[in-house]
């Protein structure tokens, strides 16, 4: 036996492990079952650490949350612009990095206080410029919303970079469409190109923050 398996179990070696199946079977065949065969164990000793289901997507959404916030510290210098900008980016890089990554972060809640510190501070920048808590709160959840929602159609179509869903055939949906010219073209720039697709929609929501606010 490795010495993996050798180690004791706990929720994040648990959440480790679902992490990558989650990879290889998607959420639909994640199951507490074949997280115990991963790691060699039965599956009653995972109920020691997770009542169900949603408990274990909590802990691995919780584990997604503390590998991307190593990835590196806030810029104290960011303007509040930046933050969004940059807080985007990094959940939507974070998420791509697992098949349905943002089926598991969406809804989940953390199991620690980890998030805290950032969350603190990216409501203090936001109140800095200007808004109120009420305000910062609804700033700051317009990004992130935009960022799962935009993530959650990106996989439906590219499940992991490199892989793309039977039935999004650019030229064959062309085809289809040909009597309806603006949607058959709409679908080269619906279904292609997600960098730029995501920069331009984050765009228009942090402009549409700071119009509504009345933030410079």
């Amino acid at each position: 036996m490795s010495p993996e398996k050798r180690a004791p179990l706990d929720r994040r070696r648990v959440a480790d492990a679902a992490l990558r199946l989650l990879n290889e079977v998607g959420l639909e065949g994640l199951t507490l079952r074949a997280i115990a065969n991963e790691l060699d164990v039965k599956a009653p000793a995972l109920y020691w650490h997770f009542k169900d289901k949603q408990a274990l997507l909590d802990e691995m959404a919780t584990e997604i949350h503390r590998r991307m916030a190593a990835d590196g510290p806030l810029d104290p210098a960011d303007t509040w612009r930046e933050r969004l900008l940059t807080s985007s980016r990094g959940l939507r890089a974070a998420l791509l990095g697992y098949r349905d990554g943002a089926k598991v972060y969406s809804g989940s809640l953390f199991t620690g206080a980890e998030h805290a510190p950032a969350l603190e501070a990216n409501l203090r920048l936001l109140a800095e410029a200007g808004l109120t808590l009420a305000q910062a709160v609804q700033a700051g959840r317009t990004a992130y919303a935009y960022t799962i929602g935009f993530v959650i159609e990106e996989q439906g179509v590219q499940p992991l970079p490199g892989e793309r869903r039977e039935g999004y055939d650019i030229e064959e949906r062309a085809r289809r469409l040909a009597e309806f010219p603006l949607a058959a073209e709409a679908g080269r720039l619906l279904f292609d190109g997600y960098d730029a697709q995501f920069e331009e929609g984050l765009a228009i929501v942090v402009a549409g923050i700071g119009a509504r606010y009345g933030l410079r």
